[in-house]
């Protein structure tokens, strides 16, 4: 069973973004010759993550008011005592980023059905920028037949 591994960049904006990555992830699917099998998709970040939902515009701006209320980044946080810990300089004060980022997940996992992506009608691989600007990369690997 081959296994074909592949990267997706993603070039963020500030603050909490929310990227649909679903084409770019079907464009990998159809470089490759499997037609039954999964694709694996993993952020390679601790302040990113992933999840499957719909991408729709005011439901964006629901997420990103949800997650300003779940752990707003005005807080106190001990992750953000920079002075307290050896960091860069250009440490960012991020421990909501983090937090938020607990909340969701770090991959899912899809069936390929007939060489297609086994979703749901509204459904769309999303990516969650936590703590951006930021050169970001989620790893993408299919396996089938």
């Amino acid at each position: 069973m081959p296994i074909i591994h592949q990267l997706i960049e993603i070039a963020t904006e500030p603050g909490i973004n929310i990227h649909n990555i679903t084409p770019q992830i079907k464009d990998l699917i159809a470089q490759t010759s499997i037609k039954n099998g999964q694709v694996l998709v993993f952020s390679r970040h601790t302040t990113t993550a992933l999840a499957i939902n719909e991408y729709e515009v005011r439901l964006l701006e629901d997420i990103k008011v949800f997650f300003a209320k779940l752990a707003p980044a005005s807080d106190r946080y001990l992750h953000n005592d920079l002075h307290l810990r050896d960091v860069p300089e250009d440490e960012p004060m991020n421990a909501h980023s983090h937090l938020l980022a607990m909340m969701l997940s770090t991959s899912e996992v899809i069936p390929i059905v007939d060489g297609e992506l086994a979703l749901g009608t509204w459904q769309s691989v999303l990516f969650f920028e936590l703590d951006g600007p930021r050169q970001r990369t989620v790893s993408v690997q299919i396996s089938g037949e």
